[in-house]
């Protein structure tokens, strides 16, 4: 992917993320009013979610803004981890929201007094739900088209969402219509465990990111089926990949015939590389040329025999 395209791209995790926060807006009144008017425990603990969506979402934009900035002197590879950064942020939000609607839904198990004004809650829950699930269709485009991990944290965020609202319809129409008064709190309980397994879900992307995890095998095997290939490629070895935000970077020591000449060898590295970003447009590679039968006598990962084999060689 050219620099021209990538520009192209970054706009779109802003937008994104610039509707999130929108929505946290418009769902925060909502349910301010509606916890409020019903005197609902799974409202209100709906709405403290909806409050940390709200910081969360500006905190992603914040992220994303930062990740779209170009690579400077200090941080030669981007700014791509802000959103890695971003996303962990979000789950130590996710955590605290889930610690304080289980605090108040223990407390409100011993209380007799039932909600009120269910069609309200029901219709708001109901209004919740359509105007997230709206975000989820415009979250998900995005991230096909740009692989954002923070605009794909939030995204998991706001899927719990329609369950936490679909909770509080089924909470507020048990306690009123069944007479089932612990229902409320109940659901606030279960809200609360479901927020807190969401966080520990949504922290997975964003620390292999900040750990450099490798790629899935399977992305894995199908770069380097594209690299296998091209004509005059001996064989690969030391071959390591990451992400960084919406980038993926791939290096690798590439082998050719020992007699070519140095610009031959270049014709053929370049075949390579043209290849590749044809295939994974958003990955950007870097290659060693190794002269056939070079063995390294400096890699780590040689020594530790940590990595699998292709053609022959060490991965």
């Amino acid at each position: 992917m050219t620099l021209e395209e990538r520009r192209q791209l970054m706009p779109l995790a802003t937008r994104a993320a610039l509707a999130s926060v929108a929505m946290a807006l418009f769902l925060l009144g909502l349910k301010g009013f509606a916890a409020w008017h019903t005197r609902s425990v799974a409202m209100l603990g709906s709405l403290a979610d909806t409050g940390l969506d709200l910081l969360a979402s500006l905190v992603t934009l914040y992220g994303v803004r930062l990740a779209a900035t170009p690579a400077d002197h200090d941080h030669r590879f981007g700014h791509g981890k802000a959103e890695a950064l971003a996303a962990l942020f979000q789950v130590a939000l996710i955590t605290a929201s889930a610690a304080g609607i289980a605090w108040r839904a223990i407390m409100a198990l011993g209380e007799t007094q039932p909600t009120q004004a269910a069609e309200f809650g029901i219709g708001v829950s109901l209004v919740a739900i359509g105007a997230t699930a709206l975000l989820l269709w415009y979250q998900r485009s995005v991230i096909r088209r740009t692989g954002s991990v923070a605009i794909m944290a939030d995204n998991v965020h706001y899927q719990s969402d329609v369950l936490l609202n679909a909770s509080v319809i089924v909470a507020i129409a048990l306690d009123q219509y069944a007479g089932w008064h612990g229902a409320d709190p109940i659901f606030g309980i279960a809200i609360a465990l479901w927020l807190a397994y969401g966080a520990f879900q949504a922290s997975s992307n964003a620390i292999d990111q900040l750990m450099d995890k490798e790629w899935p095998d399977q992305q894995r095997a199908a770069f380097l089926d594209v690299a296998a290939r091209q004509p005059g490629l001996k064989g690969i070895h030391d071959f390591r990949t990451r992400r960084s935000g919406s980038h993926d970077f791939a290096q690798f020591h590439m082998e050719v015939d020992a007699t070519l000449t140095v610009a031959a060898a270049h014709d053929i590295v370049e075949d390579v590389e043209v290849a590749l970003r044809r295939a994974f447009p958003k990955v950007e590679v870097l290659i060693h040329l190794d002269p056939e039968g070079h063995v390294d006598t400096d890699n780590p990962l040689v020594e530790a025999d940590v990595t699998p084999h292709w053609f022959g060689k060490r991965l």
